[in-house]
């Protein structure tokens, strides 16, 4: 927005920096200088006023009181004074306002005998000056007043008006306006207008009509200053692409209390200057009046805040200078009043800034602040989950983070009952909060199967069984043949987790069971630690993935992250790694189907005693090959003890074993 110079001068009794040297001050303290320009008789200062100084600061006199206030100068608005005729506006006009809330005042007046000419040189070298075209005395003034106030204002011929009435009101479907410029704009019903008794004569707060448009042959003059909301303006500029100087004032919010003072300064130029009687009386419909008000400020607040003790007389200067009142001046808290143009100011630290940057915060010294950091408190519930992704992100999984939502799809291929619905899907895809993590992970494998040959991914996140019972799950996948692989992943991550006694329970459905059952069911098991089950390890079933589309396995761990959560312990228990070294002898045993691995590792420990250190299966195999009802599993089985183990005890041991395995006749000890 451009200033005139010569014009913020006629505000100060005393001279003005240069507009070079006024610049820094200006930018330190309020705005940025984007451009000091030289005119033929005048320097324009180009201002980027921030949109919360709209109030204030759109206009000459708010700048010039910034200025008084930045070099601590005094201003003087200038003085002026109405002479009133013997006339009563009421005999030219009458007003009526149909909605309140659209316009929160109207002020007009009246003004008889005008003399409709060429304005003053003064007037239109500082509207050039300011981007402005002057036209005759009376639309330059109203223009020249909305620029030194702030307040947009408009005159219409009274004698063009129908009926001599002033409507302010929405427009009607279709209605049709000829504006000042000769645009033709076609109208509805939320486009607030002014309007004689017939049709309308302006559209409110933007641009005037051309039919009551002041000309040469005018005589009576009706002046509007008027306010609306700031929204509706905004909304309708917007809507008919025309943007005008008023608009961009009222769409950014204006002081209700600047229209009279902007009418009566606006009168009194054209009184002096088109020779103008102004009618007594002023119309003024202004039924929800807005009155200053009042915030405390805490001069010990105000110093903690700014790091900085201002005196006190400074603050008074500072504050009186910016047009606050002040009142309880003795005490540690000041009642600022403040007044109604200040639309930015609202809590008493808008007013610390108020005093921080006139006073300058080049002043206030930068030190260390003096305070005890004390660190937040800790977050279990977060720590385990980093945990628990940074192991699995170690052991080559990526993470990846679905909606909390499942379509009428999974439901029927999952089977799933009691879920819950969403009031409001945002599509068919998101109709139930999800009960499980697999159905969504197994729509990411259906999207990207294409692209990568493998994938491992997991998710931690919020499962949803009913309204009142929602917990964290943990669930991951690997494609293809990667059972042991994903078993030595959950491995890993209890491990990780510190939890030790692991193991994993062959589980087979019962033929209910089997019906709804997602996983294969020769390839699953519980995950269990001790005799606490937390999770699920296995393979989908081949139904399942059929119905997602998935072409390869796909291998799943299923844990309850709450229950993990639990038994994760942060302390790592020492154990040295033994200076005797480990034999590693394989075991492959013939088994009935249904037999259960855990019932072969409890015999093969028990046979082995204290020197058999750990026990892995690494394969379970079902085909034409083996008799029928039958199944293979194989085991690596680790001898280690504080000596050094010799093959002939390592062979007994092994032979002990397999002569117990063997004791049932339906288990064979593959040779």
């Amino acid at each position: 927005m451009v200033f005139s110079y010569n014009w913020l001068q006629s505000f100060f009794k005393k001279k003005l920096p240069t507009p070079q040297k006024l610049a820094g001050p200006l930018i330190m303290k309020s705005f940025e200088v984007e451009k000091v320009k030289k005119m033929k008789n005048d320097w324009i200062l180009d201002i980027d006023v921030t949109p919360n100084r709209a109030g204030d600061c759109f206009s000459h006199i708010g700048i010039a009181r910034e200025i008084a206030a930045i070099i601590n100068s005094k201003f003087q608005i200038p003085e002026y004074k109405i002479q009133n005729t013997k006339y009563k506006i009421q005999d030219f006009i009458s007003l009526e306002v149909r909605d309140k809330n659209a316009c929160l005042r109207y002020t007009a007046r009246v003004i008889i005998d005008v003399k409709v000419g060429v304005s003053p040189k003064w007037i239109q070298e500082r509207l050039i000056s300011c981007g402005l075209r002057p036209i005759n005395n009376i639309v330059d003034i109203v223009n020249y007043v909305m620029l030194e106030t702030g307040q947009p204002l408009h005159a219409f011929d009274c004698e063009k008006l129908e009926n001599k009435k002033i409507v302010v009101r929405f427009a009607k479907k279709g209605e049709k306006i000829i504006t000042l410029d000769e645009q033709n704009f076609s109208l509805d019903e939320d486009i607030l207008v002014i309007a004689d008794d017939k049709k309308p004569v302006a559209i409110a707060g933007i641009k005037g009509g051309k039919l009551p448009e002041v000309d040469k042959k005018t005589k009576t003059i009706v002046l509007e200053s008027a306010n609306f909301e700031s929204k509706l303006i905004r909304r309708t500029s917007k809507k008919l692409k025309l943007k005008t100087d008023a608009s961009l004032r009222y769409e950014h919010g204006i002081d209700p209390n600047l229209t009279e003072i902007a009418i009566n300064r606006a009168a009194f130029l054209i009184q002096k200057i088109a020779l103008g009687k102004v009618a007594k009386g002023l119309i003024d419909f202004y039924p929800k009046k807005v009155f200053p008000k009042k915030i405390k400020l805490d001069l010990d607040y105000m110093e903690k805040l700014l790091g900085e003790k201002v005196p006190k007389k400074e603050i008074k200067n500072i504050l009186e200078k910016l047009d606050f009142k002040i009142q309880n001046l003795p005490f540690k808290i000041l009642t600022i009043e403040i007044p109604t143009k200040r639309l930015d100011i609202s809590i008493q630290e808008d007013l610390i800034e108020e005093i921080g940057r006139i006073y300058g915060y080049e002043k206030i010294k930068p030190i260390f602040p003096i305070t005890s950091l004390i660190p937040s408190k800790r977050n279990l519930n977060i720590f385990w989950e980093d945990k628990t992704k940074n192991i699995l992100k170690e052991v080559g999984f990526y993470e990846v983070y679905n909606y909390s939502f499942v379509s009428e799809k999974d439901s029927k291929i999952f089977d799933l009952t009691s879920l819950i619905k969403i009031r409001n899907p945002m599509s068919g895809e998101q109709r139930y909060l999800r009960p499980n993590l697999i159905p969504n992970l197994l729509k990411n494998v259906q999207r990207n199967q294409n692209y990568f040959s493998k994938i491992k991914i997991f998710e931690l996140g919020k499962i949803f069984k009913s309204p009142k019972n929602e917990k964290r799950q943990l669930t991951g996948l690997i494609t293809g043949e990667a059972f042991y692989e994903v078993k030595g992943a959950v491995d890993s991550l209890l491990n990780g987790l510190g939890i030790s006694d692991i193991w994993y329970d062959s589980f087979e459905p019962s033929p209910k069971e089997s019906k709804i059952f997602i996983w294969h069911p020769k390839k699953c098991a519980e995950i269990k630690v001790g005799k606490e089950k937390i999770g699920f390890l296995g393979e989908i079933s081949s139904k399942v993935l059929e119905s997602y589309q998935i072409k390869n396995k796909v291998i799943v761990f299923d844990i309850d992250f709450e229950k993990l959560e639990k038994l994760s312990l942060e302390e790592t228990i020492y154990q040295p790694i033994s200076r005797f070294p480990a034999a590693v002898r394989d075991l492959a045993i013939l088994v009935p189907q249904g037999t259960k691995v855990v019932e072969v590792l409890n015999k093969i420990n028990i046979a082995g005693g204290s020197l058999v250190k750990d026990i892995d299966i690494f394969d379970i195999y079902e085909g034409k090959e083996l008799p029928q009802g039958k199944k293979n599993l194989a085991f690596h089985i680790i001898y280690q003890a504080e000596r050094t183990l010799i093959s002939k005890e390592i062979d007994e041991i092994q032979q002990k074993i397999i002569k117990i395995l063997e004791e049932d006749p339906e288990w064979q000890v593959r040779k």
